[in-house]
């Protein structure tokens, strides 16, 4: 059992941890910090370059700290927390990934939280420094800190909808 949690721990922290990268630098097909500001604009988020140095910031070290299994409750709240956001922006598109759809981070919100429920194993630097008797009840501290703060984030950061242009209606030709 361990070593499945180890690989499903490695896979989905150094995922969020490299959705990170990509928002504030060139690295793993990101686009730069200029890039990640532009994402966040184009997404309807005010904040500019911090907007996106918190979010990236935030993806890479919940994403780390899940990786190494290390304050795995922390870790995964922060991990829901960004992907939560993730999906508010996806929401519009429906379910599937192929219609950017927000499948991707409801998963990685979903394995964030069983992570949180199994603990991170043997092979984690919580166990190493004795932390590993997280009760079961700490899953859902983590699924409700991580979604709250996600939809506060979106609900402070996103800004609203700007009605458009009125179009004054055209006179009829006769």
């Amino acid at each position: 059992m361990d070593t499945g949690i180890l690989i499903l721990r490695l896979l989905v922290g150094l995922l969020v941890a490299g959705h990170g990268v990509q928002k504030v630098s060139r690295r793993l097909g990101g686009k730069g910090l200029d890039g990640g500001v532009e994402e966040f604009r184009s997404d309807g988020f005010r904040g500019g370059v911090l907007t996106a140095l918190a979010a990236g910031g935030g993806q890479i070290g919940s994403g780390l700290l899940l990786a190494a299994g290390f304050l795995t409750p922390l870790a995964a709240a922060g991990a829901v927390g960004v992907m939560t956001v993730a999906l508010t922006v996806k929401w519009r598109n429906g379910l599937w990934v192929q219609n950017d759809g927000y499948e991707y981070p409801l998963v990685l919100i979903g394995a964030a939280v069983a992570l949180s429920a199994t603990g991170p194993g043997a092979w984690s630097l919580d166990a190493a420094f004795g932390l590993t008797a997280y009760p079961l009840w700490w899953s859902a501290v983590v699924l409700a800190a991580g979604v709250g703060c996600g939809l506060l984030t979106r609900l402070v950061l996103h800004r609203p909808a700007r009605p458009g242009p009125a179009i004054a209606p055209t006179a009829q030709r006769t």
